[in-house]
């Protein structure tokens, strides 16, 4: 009597593999890929949602912020104005105390260590920083005030703005000094603006496209 078994090599393309036993119970017929290739995933994706990403999304074509009506891309004098401000204090605190601390090792350079000297040259540092600090941010707050004023006067953010601002600083920052000071300052004033004016619109100028905004 022939024993009827089932042969032992892989499965025809019709025929279903038995089930085995899962965590839960029983696991359902496992099907083959062959099997399944016929079957619409209607509604169903063959890959995660969080893997299957639209590669348009990647794409940014338009603007990643939206502007209110009549805004600009770019800040203006008055919104970069505390920037401005403080940036140049904090500068200003941090170059004066480096040369403070250079001029108090400088003038207690033949006394020894001790606390007379380390108090000495800490006063020299604080003087400095704040000398220095109180300075660059006058210079700053002089030079935004008459950029703001100038660019709502004239209704256009051009180079223009810039070098007159800074020439009006000069001549208003050494106008105590007289005629000659308000002179000397407002040509300081004026090649300090021209030159970033002129640094800032470099690419512009080469006929190039600018790389920085």
């Amino acid at each position: 009597m022939e024993d009827n078994k089932e042969p032992s090599g892989p499965s025809s393309p019709g025929s279903k593999s038995a089930g085995g036993f899962g965590l839960f119970g029983s696991a359902g017929p496992q099907y083959s890929k062959t099997e399944l290739a016929g079957v619409p995933l209607t509604g169903m994706s063959p890959l995660s949602p969080y893997l299957n990403v639209d590669p348009r999304y990647l794409l940014q074509d338009t603007d990643e912020f939206i502007l209110p009506t009549g805004a600009n891309k770019t800040r203006g004098r008055f919104e970069l104005a505390f920037f401005t401000i403080g940036g140049c204090c904090i500068t200003g605190a941090v170059f004066g105390a480096v040369n403070g601390l250079r001029m108090g090792l400088s003038e207690t350079r033949n006394m020894a260590w001790s606390k007379p000297r380390n108090v000495q040259i800490l006063n020299m540092v604080t003087r400095q920083g704040a000398t220095w600090a109180n300075t660059l941010g006058s210079l700053a707050l002089l030079y935004s005030a008459f950029g703001v004023i100038i660019e709502k006067a004239r209704g256009a953010e051009d180079e223009l703005n810039t070098i007159a601002a800074g020439t009006l600083t000069g001549v208003l920052y050494k106008s105590p000094g007289g005629l000659r000071g308000a002179a000397r300052g407002g040509l300081v004033g004026l090649t300090l603006s021209g030159l970033y004016a002129l640094y800032n619109n470099w690419d512009r100028l080469k006929g190039s496209s600018p790389t920085r905004y």
